[in-house]
C-alpha cells in the first residue's frame, strides 16, 4: 500500500514468524535488503519506500487492531522497530477492515489502532460508503500526485513517545557541538537545529542537502549526542533520534522544516516528525522562536512548509511554555492499496539457514 508519502506491505501479523531473528530475516528478504538496488525483493531503493506495516487484532482494551511499523535498511541487514511512522500508518485502517480485522459501517469507519512502536493510541476514521473501503476523492497531500479519499488520523499519547519525556533533557535548548538544539519526543524524538546555525538557509533542496556531505557529517555528529543526552543511548545504527532543521516561513506558512531520516533529508516531511516540529513551533523558549510563525491557541493549524509542499498538523495544547500539555494532534493523509498476492521468501530464510541478520 502507499500510505501517505510512504509506501510498503503490510502483513498480518499471524503471518509472519514468531521468533523476532526469524522475522526480521523474512522481512529483509522480502525487501531485498541489504542491496542499494533491492533488485532481489519488493523494496523501492529508498527510505520511504522500504518500510513495513505489520496488523493484527489489538490486545488493548477499547482498541481496534495493533500496528508494529518497522524501517528496513536499504543498504544494511538491520531492521528497526524502535520508531514509528504516521504515514504508513495512514493505510491501517484500510487494511484493518479488508483483511477482516474491522467491520465497516456505512459512510465513515473509525478504526481505533494501538501503535505498538511508541504505546500510543490513534483514532483513524476512513471512507467507507456502502460499508466498502474508498480509495478515491479528491482531497490531496503534497508529494504524493493526484488526489484520494481523505483520512484523517488523531494521536493520542504522543508525548514522551519513547524517552517518556516531552524534553528529554530538561531544557527546551542544549548546546551541541557549538549548536543550539532542541531535543524533543512528540511522537518521534528528534533533534531540531536551525538551518543558520550550519550555515543554510533551510530552503536547499533534498538533492542539494543530499550532496553536502559535510552537513550530514555535522548532522550525524549532533544527533549521536542528542541521542545519548535524550537516554536513547548509543544511536549509531539507529533511526531515532532524528534530526530536522528549521527556518522562517516564505510561503504563509508557520516554520519551514527539513526532515532528514536520519542519512539523507526527505523528500518530503514524516508525520511524526511534524507533530515534534508543530510542538517545536508552538512552544515558547525554544530553536523556533523567532521563525515561527504559528499562533497562541488551544487548537492551532501549524502549517510545516517541506521541499515537496505543505504538511498541515492540528495540535491541542494546553499552554505554550516548555511545561505546555499535549491534548491530541491530528493530520490528514491519503492511502491506496496497490497489489495484494505472495512474496516469495527463500526457504533458506524461513528455515534460518541464511546469516542475513
Amino acid at each position: 500500500m502507499r500510505g501517505g508519502t510512504s509506501k510498503g506491505p503490510y502483513f498480518k501479523a499471524a503471518d509472519l514468524p514468531e521468533d523476532l531473528r526469524l522475522r526480521d530475516s523474512v522481512l529483509l528478504a522480502a525487501m531485498g535488503s541489504p542491496d542499494v538496488r533491492q533488485i532481489d525483493g519488493i523494496g523501492g531503493a529508498d527510505n520511504l519506500t522500504s518500510k513495513v506495516a505489520i496488523v493484527s487484532p489489538s490486545s488493548i482494551e477499547g482498541c481496534d487492531v495493533d500496528y508494529l511499523f518497522a524501517q528496513v535498511s536499504v543498504d544494511r541487514p538491520l531492521v528497526d522497530t524502535s520508531p514509528s511512522c504516521g504515514n504508513i500508518l495512514s493505510g491501517v485502517g484500510p487494511f484493518a477492515i479488508e483483511a477482516g480485522m474491522v467491520p465497516a459501517v456505512d459512510g465513515e469507519t473509525t478504526v481505533c489502532v494501538y501503535n505498538l512502536n511508541t504505546r500510543s493510541r490513534i483514532e483513524a476514521v476512513i471512507q467507507t460508503p456502502g460499508g466498502i473501503v474508498e480509495y478515491e476523492g479528491h482531497a490531496a497531500i503534497d508529494g504524493v500526485p493526484g488526489t484520494a479519499a481523505p483520512i484523517h488520523l488523531k494521536f493520542f499519547d504522543i508525548a514522551g513517545s519513547k524517552t517518556g519525556h516531552l524534553l528529554p533533557t530538561g531544557r527546551p535548548i542544549d548546546q551541541i557541538d557549538g549548536v543550539e538544539a532542541t531535543c524533543m519526543d512528540v511522537a518521534m524524538p528528534m533533534v531540531i537545529v536551525r538551518a543558520c546555525d550550519l550555515g543554510k538557509t533551510g530552503y536547499e533542496s533534498k538533492a542539494e542537502l543530499d550532496a553536502d556531505l559535510k552537513l550530514l557529517k555535522r548532522l550525524s555528529d549532533i544527533r549521536l549526542e542528542a541521542g545519548r543526552r535524550m537516554g536513547l543511548g548509543d544511536v549509531r545504527g539507529k533511526v531515532i533520534p532524528k534530526i530536522g532543521m528549521i527556518a522562517a516561513p516564505r510561503e504563509g506558512g508557520a516554520i519551514t522544516s527539513r526532515y532528514f531520516v536520519p542519512q539523507n533529508c526527505h523528500a518530503a516531511h514524516a508525520v511524526t516528525g511534524g507533530f515534534c516540529i508543530a510542538t517545536c513551533a508552538v512552544m515558547t523558549k525554544t530553536v523556533a522562536e523567532g521563525l515561527s510563525r504559528a499562533g497562541k491557541t488551544a487548537v492551532q493549524k501549524v502549517v510545516i512548509e517541506h521541499p515537496s509542499g505543505i504538511l498541515t498538523i492540528e495540535l491541542c495544547t494546553i499552554g505554550y511554555g516548555p511545561e505546555l500539555d499535549l491534548v491530541y494532534g491530528s493530520v490528514m493523509r491519503t492511502a491506496r492499496r496497490l497489489f495484494e498476492g505472495n512474496i516469495l521468501v527463500p526457504a533458506s530464510v524461513w528455515e534460518g539457514k541464511t546469516n542475513s541478520v
